[in-house]
């Protein structure tokens, strides 16, 4: 089968397309054929090794998995004799967890992984670039208990994480205010932002507003700056926080007055069956900026890295 791989650490040009062997399922595994995954910060951080800290887990010297990609929607092709929720023809997408293999034809899941089927309002292109986001801002999102008409300040609101966190907060009810540069204004009005701060033209902090929660999905804001925009018992969300974020947030949570959530999140399939059922409700949808073929991936990441996306970047099988 093709798939994109990389041997070494490094920029854009080290993926290449290459034919490797077509995996076989075992028997509590579904055989997934790809249509369409996507480029998400995740698949960038572990091509680069960046932070160094990476290498400690995937591979010191060279990674150790050699195919990255970490959302998918495709068709299963077929299922282990084990597998009793899926059979050869279903539609389905998903998250690989920390597997990744996404950048390629086939892929074998768990029939318990972060998978469910696709939801047939949507093509697979749709379908791809909504977990990494999704599942992102919602694993956050429930763990800072947002509740109907708080008022949620999001960063980043036209990323992939920051226009999943617009809808899926207006899902539960909050007044949100988005914070994005002048030429995503409208994008990230037509998913539901109340209100909009262009960061070109002044801080939110200069508003006067009191948030109940603060939101940074790309890890741009002061977080010792941004406390005064912060309500009593305030919640933080640094979701795309480095480690000097992460130590400064739980000095705050222990010293302070409000609480700021960092760390790893979670995947299960719940969470990708909570985002099927909202966008069949036609209540969340996939915001896709650039689609690119999969023989075309390392342009794909390099458009990546330059940072100004929105929502997502969807590679096609």
């Amino acid at each position: 089968m093709k798939a994109a791989v990389y041997t070494r650490y490094g920029s854009p040009e080290v993926l290449r397309i290459k034919q490797v062997t077509k995996p076989v399922p075992k028997d509590n595994e579904i055989l997934l054929r790809i249509k369409a995954s996507a480029v998400n910060s995740g698949d960038v951080r572990l091509r680069k090794a960046d932070p160094f800290a990476v290498r400690f887990i995937f591979g010191l010297l060279k990674p150790k998995v050699n195919i990255l990609g970490s959302v998918f929607s495709g068709e299963v092709e077929s299922a282990g004799k084990g597998v009793r929720q899926f059979k050869a023809g279903d539609s389905v997408f998903g998250h690989t967890d920390m597997r990744f293999g996404a950048y390629a034809e086939y892929i074998c899941l768990p029939e318990d992984g972060s998978v469910t089927f696709k939801p047939a309002n949507i093509s697979h292109n749709e379908a791809a670039a909504i977990p990494f986001g999704g599942v992102t801002a919602l694993h956050f999102i429930k763990k800072a208990m947002i509740t109907p008409n708080q008022k949620v300040l999001i960063v980043g609101a036209s990323g992939a994480v920051g226009s999943a966190a617009v809808q899926l907060a207006k899902s539960y009810g909050a007044i949100v205010t988005a914070v994005c540069s002048t030429s995503n204004i409208d994008l990230v009005k037509s998913i539901g932002a109340d209100k909009v701060i262009d960061y070109t033209k002044e801080y939110f902090n200069e508003t006067g507003e009191k948030y109940d929660v603060i939101f940074d999905t790309v890890n741009t804001i002061s977080v010792s700056r941004s406390l005064k925009s912060l309500a009593k018992n305030g919640k933080m969300i640094l979701s795309a926080a480095g480690m000097l974020e992460m130590m400064q947030g739980l000095w705050i949570s222990i010293t302070g007055r409000w609480k700021v959530i960092t760390g790893v999140i979670s995947h299960a399939a719940a969470d990708i069956v909570f985002l099927k059922n909202l966008i069949e409700a036609g209540k969340f949808k996939a915001v896709i900026d650039r689609t690119y073929p999969v023989e075309q991936i390392a342009e794909a990441h390099g458009y990546a890295e330059k940072g100004h996306k929105k929502g997502n970047i969807v590679i096609t099988m």
